[in-house]
C-alpha cells in the first residue's frame, strides 16, 4: 500500500494525474487516452509492452531495469531481425511505459542505444502508371484512391474526411488532426467534384438511415462527445467514407458507423497493380509521394508542396527534389559521353 502511495504522489509531483486502473496496461492504456493519443500508438504500445514482460517471465517492470530492456532490444535486433523503425517504436513503447505510466525518470532509458533509420528513397509512380492504375479502380474505393493521390493526403486523412471539412464553394478540404495534431487546408480537385458529391448523397443515405434507426453517432474526437453530445449524430460530423456495415467502437464498447475499412484501398492497388503493368513496390502512401513529386515536377514551389503535405521541416520535402534530379537526366552518365564520343 505504501508503494502503491508513493508511485501516486510522485505521479502528482510530476504533474501528471494519479492513474485509477489497478492493472499494468490498463494504466498504460488510460494514460494513453488522456494524451490523447491514437488507437493504433495505444495498440502497438500495449503490444510491445506485453511482449517485454513476457520475455521476462511476468516480471513487474518496476523490478526490472537497464539491463532487462537492452536484453529485450538486443533479442529484437538479433533474434527476430527488426527493422531500425521497429526497433525505436518497441523503446519508444517502454519508455512511455516507464515515464508516463510508472512515472519513474532513469537516467540509462536515455543512454539506451537507438539505431539510426534507414533512409530510403520513395516509390514514385510515373503519371502514366498513376492513370492505369487508377482506371482500375472502382467505386467509392477508387474515388478515395483519386482523392489522395490529388490533395497529398494520407490515407488516415482521407478515410476520417467529414462532410463539414469539405468546401465546394472555395474549392478546398481542411484536413484536421493531421500527423502531429495539426490542421492543414488542400486543394479540391475540380475533376472530382461530381463524384464526391455523389459520394455524398450516398453518404447521407446512410446517415438518414442511422437517424431513423436511432443509431448512436459517429466517433467524436478529444472528448467532444461530452462536450457537444448530439454533435456525432449531425450531418456535418458525418464520415465522407462511412463503412457499409456498423462495427464495434474498440474503445467504448459502442456499436456505431465507422469509416471504410483501412485494409480495403491497399487491397484495391494490390489488385490493380499487375494489371497495369506495374511492378514497384507500391502502397496507399505511393500516391501522395507522386502527388508532391509532380507537383514539383510541373514547376510548383518546394515551400507550397511543403505545406500541402504538412510538413514540419522543409528538409523533409526535400527528399522529392532527389528523385526529380534522378527522374529528370539532370546528370549525364560518362558512359554515355563514350558512345557520343566514339560516333
Amino acid at each position: 500500500m505504501n508503494s502503491i502511495n508513493t508511485t501516486a504522489k510522485t505521479r502528482t509531483l510530476l504533474g501528471r494525474p494519479p492513474l485509477q486502473s489497478g492493472r499494468l496496461l490498463d494504466q498504460m492504456r488510460e494514460r494513453i487516452r488522456y494524451l490523447h493519443y491514437s488507437l493504433s500508438t495505444e495498440q502497438i504500445y500495449v503490444y510491445w509492452v506485453r511482449w517485454f514482460i513476457r520475455f521476462h517471465d511476468l516480471r513487474h517492470p518496476k523490478d526490472m531495469g537497464q539491463q532487462e530492456v537492452e536484453r529485450f532490444l538486443t533479442m529484437l535486433a538479433n533474434e527476430r531481425k527488426v527493422s531500425p523503425s521497429t526497433h525505436r517504436q518497441a523503446l519508444s513503447a517502454l519508455l512511455f511505459l516507464y515515464q508516463q505510466v510508472l512515472g519513474i525518470e532513469l537516467p540509462w532509458l536515455q543512454d539506451i542505444g537507438r539505431p539510426v533509420p534507414h533512409k530510403r528513397i520513395p516509390t514514385v509512380l510515373t503519371r502514366e502508371e498513376v492513370q492505369k492504375m487508377l482506371d482500375l479502380i472502382r467505386g467509392e474505393t477508387g474515388l478515395l484512391a483519386r482523392l489522395l493521390y490529388g490533395t497529398g493526403m494520407r490515407h488516415a486523412e482521407g478515410l476520417n474526411l467529414r462532410v463539414k471539412d469539405v468546401d465546394f464553394d472555395r474549392h478546398v478540404i481542411v484536413v484536421r488532426n493531421g500527423k502531429g495534431g495539426k490542421d492543414r487546408v488542400v486543394m479540391l480537385p475540380r475533376s472530382l467534384i461530381p463524384a464526391l458529391k455523389d459520394q455524398m448523397a450516398a453518404s447521407y443515405a446512410l446517415w438518414a438511415g442511422d437517424r431513423e434507426a436511432q443509431r448512436p453517432g459517429v466517433y467524436m474526437p478529444h472528448a467532444l462527445d461530452s462536450k457537444y453530445p448530439r454533435a456525432g449524430q449531425t450531418w456535418a460530423w458525418h464520415w465522407v467514407f462511412p463503412s457499409p456495415t456498423l462495427s464495434t467502437d474498440p474503445r467504448s464498447g459502442i456499436e456505431r458507423r465507422h469509416h471504410l475499412y483501412e485494409e480495403r484501398l491497399q487491397r484495391a492497388i494490390k489488385k490493380a497493380l499487375p494489371q497495369a503493368g506495374i511492378h514497384k513496390h507500391v502502397s496507399v502512401h505511393t500516391l501522395r509521394h507522386s502527388f508532391a513529386t509532380h507537383l514539383l515536377q510541373a514547376g510548383t514551389d518546394i515551400r507550397t508542396v511543403q505545406e500541402l503535405l504538412g510538413h514540419s521541416d522543409v528538409s523533409t520535402t526535400m527528399i522529392y527534389t532527389h528523385i526529380l534530379k534522378v527522374a529528370a537526366g539532370g546528370t549525364t552518365s560518362p558512359l554515355d559521353a563514350l558512345s557520343c564520343a566514339a560516333a
